[in-house]
Order: C-alpha cells, then sequence, then structure tokens
C-alpha cells in the first residue's frame, strides 16, 4: 500500500479515535445500570403521573432521615423489578431524598436519553473490539467510583437466573462487592430494605387460579399490578424497614473471622429475613383453613399423647376424646377473615363520626412496635373500659398497615349472631374458669401455641374484663401464663408485650356500670343488647384516647430476672409473670391521659363544701393540673389548649345529664352568684370518672393523709415513711404498689410538688423539716379527699367481719351481705358517700381482710386494730 494512502488511513483512525474519545470523555464507562438524573420532560412526567397512585406515609421518609450525610445509600427490595427500580428512582427523587441512579444487575434502556443511549452503544462496542471482551460495571471500578461520589443505588436480592450466575457462571455478586468496598473506605454503607405492598391481604397456603394467572399479591404480574394501582379504595403503598449498616455488620463480634464470601451469604440471608418479617408484619402470617388449623392441633404429637393418656384414665374410647377435642376447637377458635375486618372498620369509622368527636392516638410510639413485630409476635394488653375497646384498637392496626390482632374474647360474647362475626374479626373464646376442664384447658394451650407459633399477634386484656369503677383492676394472669409457657415450650423465640391506654370523654355503658357496681345483676350479651344499642346513636361522647406505651420483649425480663425460661421452676415461672403483670399495670397507668371529665369529676367529689362556685371549682382543677404536669402526666389536649374552656364544657355537660344541680344564690342577675352541688344519686358515675386518673394521684394522697395523720404542722420525712407503707399495703388490692419505687422516693417526690405549689415550706433551720403554709390545710384535703369512699367501703367490709361470726356465712354469700350492709349503712348516715357503697370495693376489702386473717367476729383483736386505723383516717379525711 502507498505510504500517502497508509498516512490518510492513519489519520483517519485517528480522527475516530480521537472522535470517539471526545464523545465518550475518555471513559468507557457508559452503562446500562445508571439512570441519569435528567431523563427528558415527557419521560419524567410519564412516570411521575403512572407511579402517583402509589402511596408513602409520611413517617416511611423518617427512617431515609436518619440515615448520615456521609452515608453512602444502597436500596434493597427482594425480587428483580424494573418496575420497583423506576419507582424508587421516580418517587424519591420527586421527594428530594437520595434516589437510585444505578441498579445493581440492572439493564435499563428505553428510559436513557438518546444521547446517553448512542455513548452506551459506542463503548460498549469500541471495548469489544480493543478488548475482545465486553466492559464490566463491577471490575472497571464505575459503581464504586459513582457509589463514593455520591450516588445511590438498588440492589435485588432475588433474580430468575442470580444464583445460578453467582455460583455457576461466578460473575460477581453485588452483596459480596459491597462488603469489599466497604472494607476499603471509611464511609460507612446503608443497605434499606423496602417493599411495595399491592395488598394487605395475608397469602394463602395454597396459590389460588387467580394467583397462577396474574402472579401473587406479594409479586403480581403485570394485570394485577395495573388493577391493583387503578384501585382508589386500596392503593398500594410503600414501606421502609430500618437500614443495615455495613460497616457496624463488619465489625460485629460473630463476623470478624468469617471470609467475604461467608459474610455475602450471611448478610443476604438476614436482609431477606428482615424484608420477608416486614411483609408478614403488614400481612400477617399465612392464612390457612380452618381445617388446616384444626388438623394441625389435633395431630400434634403433644396433644396425641395428651388425649391418649387422658383416655386412658377416664376409661374413654380415644375417638370419644377427638370428638370432645375437636368440640372444643370449634368452641375456642377464630376464623380470621379480612373481609369481615374491613367491614368492622367501615363499622367503626362511621361510629366515631356519629357518635365521637375524634381519636387520639400516639402513632410514633405504634410505629416502634410495629418495627419490633418483625422480631416476634406482638402481644397486646390494653386496659379494658369498653366493648369498644377491641373494636377501635383493629380498626388503628388496619389503618395504620398492621395486620389485626387475634383477640381474646369471654365466652359470654360468642352468642348469635355477633359471635360468628366476632370469630370472623379474630376474636377467640375463653371460658371464665377452666376449673374441672382438663381437657378444655389442654386444648386451649395448645391453641395459643399454635397462634405464636404461626406468627399472628395476640391482644389480651390483663383485667380479665372490663372495669367497672374506672381504674385498672388487679391483674388476672393466667392467659399471661400461657403465652409465656408457649413461648418456654418453643413456640417463638420471643414475645413482644405492648401494654395499650384506651380511655374515653365518656363510656357507652355507663349506666350499666353503675347498676352492677351498686348490686344489680349483669345482664348477660345477646341480640336484644345489640338492638337496644341503638339509643347510643342518639348522644355524643366526646374524644376516644389511645396511647400506646414502649414495648418490652419477654426476653428483657428473662435477662433482667437472671434465670433461663427453659429453666425456670414453675414457682419461678409464676413469680415472672406476676412481675410482669405489675409491670403492665403502671405501664398502662404511666401513658394514661387525663381528660377533662375526669379532672373536673375529681374536683367535685374532693370539694369540702357542699356548695360551690365555678371559680371554687375551676381553682381546685388549676392544682391539679399543677400536680399533673410536675408529674410528667399526659393531659388531654383540650386541657392544654384551653383549661378553662374544657372545664366549662365538662360542668354543662354533667349538668344536662344531672350529676350536678344549679342553686342560685341571692340576686339572680349575676353568673357569679351560680352555685352548684351534687345530685346524691349521681355520685357513683362521678367516681367512675374521677377514678379514670387516679393512678397519678394516689402517692400524693397517701403523702398527704400521712401528713394530716401526724396532726401537727411540722414534721419531718421520717416520720411519714410508716404511715405511707401501711396506707400502701391496705389499698395494695386498690392501687397496685409499684415495686420499682420506695415509699421513700414517693415521699420525697411529693414533698418537693407540695413545696413548689406553696403546700409545705422547709423548715428554715432543721433539715429534713417542713411547715404547712396556712393554705395548704386545705390543698391537703383535696389531695388525700381521693380516699375518702375506699376508707368507707373497707370500714363496711370490716363491719360485717365484726358482726358475722367466723363461717357463719357462706362463700358465695358474703359479697350480697356486704352490699346489704352497705346500703343499710347508707341510708342510716353510718356513711357518707353513696360511691362507698360499691360491689368492686367490697370484693377487694373482704379479700384484704381475709387474707390478714379476720373472718369473722371471732378474730377481735385484729377487727379492732383496723377499726382504729380506719376511723382514725377517716376523721382526718372529713
Amino acid at each position: 500500500m502507498p505510504k500517502q494512502q497508509k498516512s490518510n488511513h492513519s489519520t483517519i483512525r485517528k480522527k475516530i479515535r480521537r472522535w470517539i474519545d471526545a464523545t465518550l470523555g475518555n471513559t468507557h464507562n457508559h452503562y446500562t445500570c445508571f439512570i441519569p438524573e435528567r431523563t427528558g420532560f415527557l419521560s419524567s412526567l410519564a412516570l411521575k403521573l403512572f407511579f402517583s397512585g402509589i402511596k408513602i406515609d409520611k413517617e416511611q421518609y423518617s427512617v431515609l432521615r436518619k440515615i448520615p450525610e456521609n452515608a453512602i445509600v444502597v436500596y434493597v427490595n427482594k425480587y428483580k423489578s424494573y418496575f420497583e427500580y423506576l419507582f424508587y428512582y421516580t418517587r424519591y427523587k420527586q421527594a428530594g431524598f437520595r434516589f437510585p441512579a444505578i441498579g445493581f444487575d440492572y439493564k435499563v434502556i428505553i428510559w436513557q436519553p438518546v444521547n446517553r443511549l448512542f455513548k452506551i452503544i459506542l463503548a460498549s462496542i469500541d471495548y469489544l473490539l480493543h478488548k475482545k471482551a465486553f466492559s464490566n460495571p463491577y471490575k472497571s471500578g464505575y459503581i464504586k467510583d459513582e457509589l463514593v461520589n455520591g450516588r445511590s443505588a438498588l440492589l435485588s436480592l432475588v433474580e430468575k437466573k442470580g444464583f445460578y450466575k453467582r455460583f455457576v457462571k461466578a460473575k460477581s455478586d453485588p452483596v459480596h462487592y459491597l462488603i469489599e468496598m466497604q472494607v476499603s473506605i471509611d464511609r460507612p454503607i446503608y443497605l434499606v430494605p423496602q417493599l411495595i405492598f399491592f395488598s394487605k391481604k395475608p397469602p394463602k397456603s395454597h396459590p389460588t387460579f387467580l394467583d397462577i394467572l396474574f402472579g401473587t399479591k406479594e409479586k403480581p404480574g403485570k394485570i394485577r399490578r395495573l388493577a391493583a394501582m387503578l384501585n382508589n379504595k386500596n392503593r398500594p403503598f410503600v414501606e421502609i424497614s430500618e437500614p443495615v449498616n455495613l460497616s457496624t455488620f463488619i465489625k460485629l463480634t460473630e463476623n470478624r473471622d468469617l471470609s467475604i464470601d461467608q459474610m455475602a451469604i450471611l448478610l443476604r440471608r438476614q436482609l431477606m429475613l428482615r424484608i420477608n418479617r416486614h411483609r408478614q408484619s403488614i400481612t400477617g402470617p399465612v392464612q390457612k383453613s380452618k381445617q388446616e388449623i384444626k388438623e394441625s392441633l389435633l395431630t400434634g404429637e403433644r396433644l396425641q399423647a395428651f388425649m391418649a393418656q387422658y383416655a386412658a384414665k377416664h376409661s374413654q374410647e380415644i375417638w370419644d376424646v377427638h370428638k370432645q377435642a375437636d368440640s372444643h376447637i370449634e368452641e375456642i377458635a377464630a376464623r380470621y377473615n379480612t373481609s369481615i375486618v374491613g367491614l368492622f372498620a367501615i363499622c367503626v369509622r362511621w361510629l366515631l363520626k356519629f357518635m365521637f368527636d375524634g381519636v387520639t392516638v400516639n402513632y410514633e410510639m405504634l410505629a416502634k412496635i410495629k418495627a419490633a413485630s418483625q422480631n416476634g409476635p406482638l402481644i397486646f394488653i390494653p386496659c379494658h373500659k369498653s366493648h369498644i375497646d377491641y373494636l377501635i384498637l383493629s380498626y388503628i392496626m388496619l389503618k395504620k398497615n398492621m395486620p389485626g390482632p387475634h383477640i381474646a374474647a369471654g365466652k359470654n360474647l360468642s352468642f348469635w349472631p355477633m359471635g360468628p362475626l366476632f370469630r370472623r374479626g379474630g376474636a377467640f373464646f375463653i371460658r371464665r374458669s377452666f376449673k374441672g376442664a382438663v381437657l378444655y384447658s389442654k386444648i386451649f394451650t395448645e391453641y395459643i401455641y399454635k397462634l405464636l407459633e404461626e406468627g399472628f399477634n395476640i391482644e389480651l386484656f390483663i383485667e380479665g374484663g372490663r372495669s367497672r369503677t374506672g381504674k385498672l383492676l388487679r391483674p388476672q394472669l393466667g392467659l399471661l401464663s400461657i403465652i409465656i409457657n408457649a413461648c418456654k415450650n418453643g413456640a417463638c423465640e420471643d414475645l413482644n408485650l405492648a401494654p395499650v391506654y384506651i380511655g374515653y370523654d365518656r363510656v357507652l355503658e355507663e349506666s350499666a356500670y353503675i347498676n352492677e357496681i351498686e348490686g344489680g345483676s349483669k345482664e348477660a350479651e345477646n341480640i336484644q343488647q345489640v338492638i337496644k344499642a341503638r339509643r347510643f346513636l342518639k348522644k355524643r361522647y366526646g374524644k376516644i384516647y389511645i396511647k400506646f406505651s414502649e414495648p418490652v420483649t419477654l426476653k428483657e425480663f428473662i435477662n433482667e430476672n437472671g434465670i433461663p425460661l427453659e429453666t425456670m421452676t414453675s414457682k419461678e415461672q409464676n413469680v415472672l409473670c406476676r412481675k410482669i403483670g405489675t409491670w403492665l399495670l403502671h405501664s398502662i397507668d404511666k401513658v394514661t391521659v387525663v381528660t377533662p371529665h375526669a379532672l373536673v369529676a375529681s374536683a367535685i367529689l374532693n370539694c369540702t363544701k357542699n356548695l360551690f362556685s365555678y371559680d371554687h371549682l375551676l381553682s381546685i382543677v388549676d392544682t391539679y393540673i399543677r400536680y399533673l404536669s410536675l408529674q410528667e402526666a399526659t393531659l388531654a389536649d383540650t386541657l392544654l389548649l384551653d383549661p378553662a374552656h374544657a372545664v366549662e364544657q365538662v360542668v354543662d355537660s354533667y349538668i344536662q345529664r344531672k350529676f350536678l344541680e344549679t342553686v342560685l344564690k341571692g340576686k339572680k342577675t349575676l353568673s357569679t352568684d351560680l352555685q352548684f352541688k351534687i345530685n346524691e344519686n349521681k355520685r357513683p358515675a362521678l367516681e367512675y370518672y374521677k377514678n379514670n386518673c387516679i393512678a397519678f394521684f394516689i402517692p400524693a394522697s397517701f403523702t398527704a393523709l400521712t401528713i394530716l395523720a401526724k396532726d401537727s404542722f411540722q414534721f419531718s420525712s421520717v416520720d411519714l415513711h410508716s404511715g405511707y407503707r401501711f396506707l400502701q399495703e391496705f389499698f395494695k388490692n386498690e392501687f397496685t404498689p409499684d415495686v420499682l419505687k420506695t415509699p421513700e422516693s414517693h415521699i420525697r417526690k411529693n414533698i418537693k410538688a407540695f413545696i413548689d405549689d406553696a403546700i409545705l415550706m422547709p423548715h428554715p433551720t432543721l433539715s429534713d423539716t417542713y411547715n404547712i403554709t396556712s393554705s395548704g390545710l386545705r390543698t391537703l384535703k383535696l389531695y388525700s379527699g381521693f380516699l375518702k369512699a375506699y376508707f368507707e367501703s373497707y370500714w363496711v367490709a370490716l363491719t360485717y367481719f365484726n358482726r358475722y361470726p367466723n363461717n357463719s356465712v357462706k362463700a358465695k354469700d358474703r359479697l350480697k351481705k356486704i352490699q346489704s350492709l352497705g346500703n343499710r349503712m347508707y341510708k342510716r348516715k353510718e356513711i357518707k358517700f353513696h360511691e362507698a357503697v360499691s360491689r368492686v370495693n367490697f370484693q377487694n376489702a373482704s379479700d384484704y381482710f381475709i387474707h390478714h386473717g379476720i373472718r369473722g367476729s371471732n378474730d377481735q383483736e385484729k377487727i379492732d386494730f383496723y377499726s382504729e386505723k380506719i376511723q382514725n383516717y377517716m376523721n382526718y379525711l372529713s
């Protein structure tokens, strides 16, 4: 070839090379795994409109906000999906967060700008011609450089041929790559698992025909996905899991000696487990048919062995025992149905609109509980004030994308037609007593084991039933003990105990509760009650308050106890159960919301005057609010915004409901002349609402009464210790003592509060000595007044024991006798307060005196001791 021609060819090649280098920017790093920030106006708009039907709640974004600025963010999803990649890219960019511009093992072509697509093709051809191979974004260092320079990425854990490529073809594993990258840099890499939900319904144990045709709800096909996006009622939504700090993961003690290959396998498993658990925390476990659950229970090894022993012991045919067991399961088991749960949600939404003024919920703590559910089943333990409780709690769960819990309900609620509906809403039914029902007890225990093994959340009421007094009842630990025992036997690795306060401005069952408290019989639940319930629709019941307490795992209690659950004796396990029960009550008390109705009822009942003005009432409420603020109690928002207006509204309500009567004094033209007095017949109703907040005032009440009992204007804190201990022990059936706090600490805290409110004044020269101020004496009576009705109730019970010889009255008739005596004493004015004639108080008092050796008039020495104590305290309270 002539030199001139060679020279021309060389010049052309150089020009082409220069043009290629200039076009490519002297690099072959142009890959389809990267989507630039600007993709063109039309394509960007199309993606925004297409994905607009998928929602991300604000609290989900808070997870992303917590990630440090210097961190490298890699989003993680389960299945490789271009739909999800483009969604995260579009939505996070739109919301101003770091968006995944890089997709590990993704090849995006259609959404590339034309000029960039040309560069990708040119770079691939040029690299292939020169290197005789295809360019690799892993080996070239492109992905690492982009991530270090601030880009974010998306990593998919499951790909159709991903496992084959990694283990057979030895292709680059993105997880392995990220670990190698983390080892070589100082900045942390955050792996952020996330999920898109196209349905909240739990997966079925067997795929349906629709699942086979259009894909499952977890991994829908294109048609099913499009149908979900067009559904306005149940829009798809995104959940973001807690990120994994890769730097921290590598430095974990158990991971230090692992190779990178081993760490990659472990990390992939942990990410997959986190995503799967997060999905289950939204949808709930796999939904099995009634027959599957029953068959699994009845054929279990433990139950089979037990039934064989039971049949032999009771000389019964094994098939007869099987028939009984089958009947017990029918009696107990829930039949959870998402459609019925949705129907209940519609009903609750309607009730909230027409009967209540809204619901206040601390959703931040609920989000924390929701995250905890990924580590084990949730055991919700709410207080129980109304039948609305379990409906509203399940509604809140559904609203915040959580599966409805299985609810422990009394067998009395299994009546037709509500029983079958409640079963499908998640209720399982429990008898009030297992006495003599050995086989039933075993079936119930195995059913609870099965629920926990499957991963269902459970809701139980620690008080056993609805509180008729307004305050928390003593804990009933039977079901809690069964749950702990199931965990001990391996049903689940751990449990999350979540106490919940549910309160109301007004309860629907108010009149029924007062009737029962005063000795009336409880009307059994039936269809007639459901029909009569329509009368409630004509009234408004104020607000509902739901406050979740910090969840605590069972393992935390066990670690604190120092004895592994597996090696605990029955006695040690009972101690643990009682400890948890006490903690649950105090946790609920701590998050109790103080409502205006409760505070005004307290002020009315504790007022020392028969007639009182609105201003006087308001001054008492102000005193209580100052104390509650020092105790960091949660006040209802109406009390925080405008206390005077809130009190005025409650007073008006109490007047309309005839709790209060108005009396005009002097000239009728002045509103200041308006006086109030209590309608004596309505005192028990006011007592109910007072008890809604009484737990916050009991330490102050004990302290105040102990100070008054000293009968001196000067005292030291040491003088109060024995008196406080006596009151705490005397009323332990009414107010469960906080075992974590000593009487001395309560006294110190309340003396400080009394000093801050000018009730007490420290002595100028004597240490630990205090004087009661001139106005302080009246205020101390406002605090001690919380105990007036309780002392009178206990006085009635003690009077009964003083009148009847030991064992002269059958145990089942004792309470009726005390109730009858209380009514007579009230009529004869031997006791002052109508609310003291309380069936629940009498039961607690009777239990206390029997436990302390008083069974009748034969125990005169002990009766005289308590008589003197009660009369002495009642004198200071009058």
